[in-house]
């Protein structure tokens, strides 16, 4: 039988969507903030020679090495990397910020003591997560600032070009984070993520418009235009059917009595592990690892001594080592993140505190256990997956000798539809769990107005 807010849910329409003022407040909010953030994509970074840069992805920007990470980057941000607009770091070093400190909290005595204390705790740790987030934000910066000058795509190179490129795009990082801080706060759904989210989906008519174009000046055959447009459907299929997948596990609680000899309790309930608990942030993780000293080292390629060339053509960008070591990173960091998100330790504990265990298991320690037996299978099945869908694309590139572009590739798989995908479930059902509440909420006036009248 369907619980309540399941029948609520299927009686939701247009009509309920009219009435949650509150809700339509916030989806105006979130529309507003993102379409300042589009604004920001078209803002470049002053003294910056854009007729020059821009050659970088005429050129190189179907490339391996150093482009495929330009080219992430720039699917990331939306398209800002190839404007070099003041959003060009996006939210990446917070998001990288955040790793850390999740990381960190889990090793470090006072972080782990903060992390206990409670709301008070966590507003320090964020504060914390800020202060790493304006360092990383900085040393990116200064590295492009020093990498344009080095190019000469610079119109007057020297140290007040560098305050001023650092200022900048260390201030467009900082506003972003505040504007996605606001959205979670006053809009719908995770701020940092729509963030993403709306720069992905803004470069996806580009990545489209640019398969067919192929097509028609013939680099581009039909027959691979089809599998690639076959591949994007099948893997959507795919993750909206492993991310709404869980693993259920019932709780029961016991009955007890209370005074005048009533019996309450004996329900039942089901504790929900999700197949791919650590979401986006394995794959994202592992690029950064492999991406950025690969782009270094294409840099100092040509100083470099032969055997540092040799290691960096066999790992560099598309090889079959390169594909390698990124699945193997993403399953390492999809098993290392995810105890970080569900502690069986902690809820273990809450269930034996609130009177709920599982059928044939003891509370406590033995409870623990057996949640760990499950996700860790759980995790397994779930870093697999992940593994897949963001190999795959990179897999295309390379089988097909470059006849799919990096950004198209990057666009309509892998990565890119795991974030789409994700955040919009989420996001839904966030607008469908307002709707519930204010449901919910009109049913509870109807009833107190019901007994005015009957008294």
């Amino acid at each position: 039988m369907a619980s309540a807010s399941e029948q609520l849910a299927q009686n939701l329409s247009f009509g309920t969507f009219g009435k949650a003022k509150e809700l339509q407040k916030r989806l105006l909010f979130t529309v507003m903030i993102l379409i300042v953030y589009r604004i920001g994509t078209f803002i470049p970074v002053p003294g910056v020679d854009m007729t020059a840069y821009a050659e970088i992805f005429k050129v190189g920007g179907e490339a391996g090495g150093g482009a495929g990470l330009l080219t992430r980057m720039n699917m990331f941000a939306g398209g800002a990397v190839e404007r070099m607009a003041i959003f060009a770091l996006n939210v990446m070093p917070y998001i990288t910020a955040s790793i850390i400190m999740t990381l960190m909290k889990g090793s470090i005595p006072t972080l782990v003591a903060l992390d206990k204390d409670g709301e008070q705790g966590r507003k320090q740790i964020n504060q914390y997560t800020r202060y790493l987030t304006v360092f990383l934000a900085a040393f990116q910066a200064f590295g492009i600032a020093r990498l344009l000058e080095s190019q000469g795509f610079v119109y007057n190179p020297g140290a007040f070009f560098e305050a001023t490129a650092v200022i900048t795009l260390v201030g467009g990082t900082m506003f972003l984070m505040w504007m996605g801080e606001q959205i979670t706060a006053r809009g719908i759904g995770n701020g940092v993520s729509l963030i993403i989210l709306a720069g992905i989906v803004a470069e996806l008519p580009k990545a489209i418009f640019q398969v067919f174009n192929l097509n028609e000046i013939g680099s581009l055959s039909g027959g691979l235009m089809v599998i690639i447009l076959v591949m994007g459907l099948a893997l959507i299929g795919l993750i909206v059917f492993v991310e709404r997948a869980q693993r259920r596990l019932l709780v029961q609680y016991p009955k007890r009595q209370v005074a005048g000899g009533k019996m309450f309790g004996g329900d039942s309930s089901f504790l929900p592990l999700k197949l791919n608990a650590a979401g986006v942030i394995p794959p994202i993780f592992a690029s950064s690892i492999l991406l950025l000293p690969a782009t270094a080292g294409t840099f100092i390629a040509e100083d470099s001594p032969g055997w540092v060339r040799a290691i960096l053509s066999q790992t560099g960008y598309g090889s079959p080592t390169y594909l390698v070591m990124y699945a193997v990173l993403v399953i390492f960091f999809c098993f290392f993140y995810v105890p970080y998100v569900f502690k069986p330790e902690d809820t273990a504990d809450n269930l034996r505190k609130h009177g709920g265990f599982l059928p044939g298991i003891r509370p406590g320690a033995r409870t623990a256990e057996y949640l760990k037996y499950v996700l860790n299978r759980l995790t397994f099945i779930g870093a697999i997956y992940v593994a897949f869908v963001v190999v795959l694309p990179e897999f295309a590139i390379a089988q097909t000798g470059g006849k799919i572009p990096p950004s198209v590739a990057m666009l309509i798989g892998g990565m890119s539809l795991l974030i789409v995908v994700s955040v919009t479930l989420d996001t839904v059902a966030q607008v469908q769990s307002h709707l519930v509440a204010h449901q919910y909420e009109g049913l509870i006036k109807k009833s107190r107005m019901g007994r005015r009248r009957k008294k």
